[in-house]
């Protein structure tokens, strides 16, 4: 027993090495494997856009015939201002967290007095507290000239100007929104504004693209755009396409400025015999644009035009269009479109922030607002008259004219349909102005 103990203790003493002892061995350091992509979202992603158009600077409830919208059944619901607006956007709003607020363009021109007055600036900061992402530029916005919608882009001082009253504040920010304008050149043939915007939510990329009318020479002063170029609307849309799949967007909403006209009888969520200048653009359409938000005639409509949801809010801030897109975010496609349009009811709670606002403007515009210049017996309105384009109002504004110029030779005065914004409601009875 002792000789194979020594035997084995000599066996171990013969495998130890004769130097100095080893120094201790280091635990192995733990593999740290590599961090892990992002995992991709495989439930659908739910986008809602809520798109208005035309609002034309009207911050306060329009009057008369453009104070309501007509809905299934042929009622006339009060609607518009911007203080409810601002509220109906907040309740939609909270429906869906992954919401982008656009419009379709004139956000501005040819307004009111309480924005006009002030180079429609209240407007635009209006829209800043609404939430406003994108405003695809319409034919109205160059109405002063480019110069001045890029000061409304981007802030600084207006240039003093013969009726328009001081500004509220000291320094004016400019638009926390977008202008988009995919079809309108300068003389380098670069767009004056961007072509598109993006936006990420949920994982899945939504681009806008805005689109001008083309036929903005046409109906726009020559000082006002000299030096513009307005491309086809269609052909600009189709040729951003490559690049837009090229940058993995998912779906596309197209924000154009032209529209259609629906045949009599419809409501505000119908699409009854779409007609107008809208069509040829929708049928030039790639197929691949399947969400169009239109504007330009003030219509309200609510369509399946090609395959494409084709939608029009009215205008003056009377409606808003909520369209749910369904993404699947694996194939970075959409799935389902769904529009509807949602009146701008006085039942709401007008937002308190955009109220104080509107006020504020209100006082400001006070002195020329609250002048009189005249009296009527009745209100005069631009409903055309049965079987012709011919208004009441539309015939004492060339009456008017007229007056103003016989002695100057003048024989003959016309008034188009389309320049007359809106409706003179009497607000006071004969009795109570002593005639």
């Amino acid at each position: 027993m002792r000789t194979r103990f020594a035997t084995v203790a000599f066996v171990l003493v013969g495998c130890a090495p004769l130097s100095s002892p080893p120094p201790p061995i280091e635990p192995a350091a733990a593999s740290v494997p590599p961090p892990a992509p992002p995992a991709l979202p495989t439930a659908a992603v739910h986008v809602q856009v809520l798109a208005l158009n035309d609002f034309h600077g009207n911050l306060e409830p329009p009057r008369g015939h453009d104070g309501s919208v007509v809905a299934e059944g042929g009622e006339h619901i009060p609607a518009g201002g911007a203080a409810y607006l601002a509220a109906q956007v907040e309740r939609l709003r909270a429906r869906n967290p992954n919401t982008v607020v656009v419009s379709a363009g004139d956000l501005t021109g040819a307004s009111p007095l309480v924005s006009n007055l002030f180079q429609d600036e209240p407007t635009v900061l209006v829209m800043n507290r609404i939430g406003l992402d994108f405003e695809g530029v319409g034919n109205h916005e160059f109405d002063r000239g480019l110069r001045e919608l890029l000061r409304l882009q981007s802030g600084g001082s207006r240039t003093a100007s013969p009726g328009l009253l001081p500004v509220a504040d000291a320094a004016f920010a400019g638009a926390h929104f977008q202008y988009l304008a995919a079809n309108v050149f300068d003389t380098d043939r670069k767009t004056v504004f961007p072509a598109y915007g993006i936006k990420e939510i949920g994982g899945v990329k939504v681009a806008f693209i805005g689109l001008t009318l083309e036929g903005t020479p046409g109906v726009t002063g020559k000082e006002a755009i000299r030096g513009l170029t307005f491309g086809n609307e269609a052909g600009t849309a189709n040729a951003l396409l490559p690049e837009l799949r090229q940058l993995g967007v998912a779906a596309t909403v197209l924000l154009v400025h032209q529209g259609g006209f629906q045949g009599k009888g419809g409501s505000f969520n119908s699409c009854h015999d779409l007609t107008g200048p809208l069509l040829p653009v929708l049928h030039a359409l790639d197929p691949a644009f399947r969400v169009v938000v239109t504007a330009h005639t003030h219509q309200a409509y609510n369509c399946q035009v090609d395959g494409r949801v084709v939608t029009s809010a009215g205008s003056f801030g009377r409606l808003v269009t909520a369209i749910d897109l369904t993404i699947d975010p694996v194939h970075g496609a959409l799935q389902e479109v769904h529009a509807e349009n949602v009146a701008v009811t006085h039942d709401l709670t007008p937002n308190a922030d955009v109220a104080e606002m509107v006020r504020r403007y209100e006082a400001l515009a006070a002195p020329v607002t609250q002048k009189v210049v005249g009296y009527q017996r009745g209100t005069l309105t631009r409903e055309p008259k049965a079987a012709s384009c011919e208004t009441p109002l539309g015939d004492v504004i060339a009456d008017a004219q007229l007056a103003a110029t016989r002695k100057s030779g003048a024989v003959l005065a016309l008034m188009n349909p389309g320049g007359v914004r809106t409706d003179l409601v009497a607000r006071y009875s004969p009795l109570e102005i002593g005639s």
